[in-house]
Order: structure tokens, then sequence, then C-alpha cells
């Protein structure tokens, strides 16, 4: 799993008279995706331009201005010494404004998380606010302003900390009833036999380390090869669950089925085990010649 090393700014929680000074890291690494370069067929990187549309000059970055358009092709223009401006109107305040119990936020409202540490002097009143949200069973509800935009945002607590979830407002966020999904009666022999299938399945907790990006490994799989000189030829995979032909089977059967296959498979106890992929060395990025080279797998684009 990912690493939070430096944080990305200081800040404050406030709720009451109470400041619980803390640091804020990226919850999530992006860095891991795989990056391909675009190049010409000689093995050259590409510059990227911007081109005036009027004139087709290229314009230098230095030349640039930022516009919104508030009609069809109509703009008012902000200088880079503007947008900073509204930039410093941002806060350094994460105002809490209410608690309210942790599983009465839908997970749609979701955006982006952070992780929150204490800063200089804060570790009591984070060591005290993480342990109240704990006991209370509820997570803080806070208004945030950050790089000219305001954010409601979510603070809750783990057994490791507090942990900030930007939340989506109402209007951002769509909901199943405007699809207009068909109820479709489903059987008390068809619910017991999908019940079933869960109990046999089931597991008592979320544990991310039995899941592997294997699309992932799959794509750096065939990379290595590309470093080692090798031709590599697609092969076509069928999807899983998929049945030949469109044939269109009975739910009562496909259930039975399901928990078929998944006593079978226990009975079966495999002993294999997954081993990771070798370490990759970094090769140079670019050349003309496929053998001497390859792309940064940290640099490379999907």
């Amino acid at each position: 799993m990912a690493t939070a090393t430096r944080s990305i700014a200081s800040l404050t929680l406030s709720f009451g008279l109470v400041n619980v000074p803390v640091r804020l890291f990226s919850a999530t690494e992006s860095g891991s995706e795989i990056r391909f370069n675009m190049l010409a067929k000689d093995g050259s990187r590409l510059k990227q331009q911007y081109v005036n549309e009027r004139t087709r000059a290229v314009v230098e970055r230095k030349d640039m201005v930022k516009g919104y358009e508030v009609e069809d092709n109509q703009f008012v223009l902000f200088t880079p010494e503007e947008l900073k401006q509204l930039e410093e109107g941002s806060s350094h305040v994460i105002e809490i404004v209410s608690f309210v119990p942790l599983e009465s936020i839908d997970p749609l409202f979701y955006d982006k998380s952070y992780l929150l540490a204490p800063d200089k002097r804060g570790e009591k009143p984070y060591a005290l606010l993480a342990e109240a949200l704990r006991q209370s069973g509820r997570c803080a509800l806070a208004k945030w302003a950050w790089k000219t935009k305001q954010y409601v945002a979510q603070v809750r607590a783990n057994d490791d900390g507090l942990i900030l979830q930007q939340l989506r407002y109402a209007a951002e966020v769509r909901s199943l009833a405007d699809l207009d999904i068909p109820r479709a009666p489903v059987s008390k022999p068809e619910l017991q036999l999908a019940l079933q299938l869960v109990d046999q399945i089931a597991a008592d907790s979320f544990d991310p380390t039995l899941f592997r990006d294997e699309e992932k490994e799959r794509v750096l799989a065939a990379i290595e090869e590309k470093v080692k000189g090798k031709k590599i030829v697609a092969s076509s995979r069928e999807e899983p669950g998929a049945v030949a032909g469109g044939q269109v089977i009975d739910l009562m059967d496909a259930l039975r089925a399901s928990l078929g296959a998944k006593s079978a498979a226990r009975a079966e106890k495999p002993s294999a085990k997954v081993t990771a992929l070798p370490a990759r060395k970094t090769a140079r990025r670019t050349t003309a010649e496929p053998e001497a080279a390859a792309p940064k797998r940290a640099r490379a684009q999907k």
C-alpha cells in the first residue's frame, strides 16, 4: 500500500473553542500508474505545443493568459497575479459545523481522501477528537476553502488516526431513483439460493491486500518482454462469466451452478502461491534502437 511521506499543507481543525493543528497528506498514490510516452517513430520525444486558433502560430507559455468563458466565445481574462489573489482567499481552517452518525453519509458522496496527522502542539487535541469520534460512532462535517474552491468535508476516525474525506455537493451526485429501474419479482426459492451463495463466499472484513491489479501486472509483463527484445502477440481473452452464443441461462440454474463451483473450489484447496513480479531495472527512456532502451515504468502512460 502507498505511504504518505511529505505533507501537502499545515491546517487547523476547529470545533467550538478547540483548535487542532494538523498536517495534510494525500491518502492515495497515483505515481504507480503505468504511463506511456508519446514518441515519434524514431524514438524521439514529442513536445506539446499550444497553437493560436486564429493565426495558427505557436504560443509560448509566457504569452498565455487564463480566461473564463461567460458566453459563446466571450471570455473574461485573468492575469497570473489576479489568480494568485484568488488562491490567497483560501483558508487554512477546517471548520467543523456538526457531528453526524458515521453511517448517515452515503459513500456516493465521497470524493478525494486525505490523511490528517497532528502538527506541533497538536498531539493531545488530535488524540482527544479521534477518541471522541470512535466512542460516539460519529463523524464531523466541516467546511473548508482550498485553492479558490469551497468544500464540504467529512472528518472520521479509524484505529490509527483521522481521515479527511472531501464530499461532493448534492447537485453533483446522481440518484438511482432517476433511472426508473423496474422492480422485478423475486421468488422465495431464488432468494434462499442467493443467500446461500452470499454465505458461502462471505468474509468477516475487507482485506485490500487480497486484491491485485492483474491488468497492470499483465501490461508490466508485456513491457518486460519488450525490454528483452521479444515480439508481443495479442491473444483473445474471453470475459469471465460470458455465455457462448449469447445463450440465456435460467437464474435458478445459475445460482445452483455457482454454489457447486464454489464448493468444488474449496474442496480442492489449491496450494499455488502468487509471486510478485521481479524488480524491474530502470532503462533509458527513448532511443531509436528498441533493444537498448525501454520507457521508465514510473513515467509510462497508458
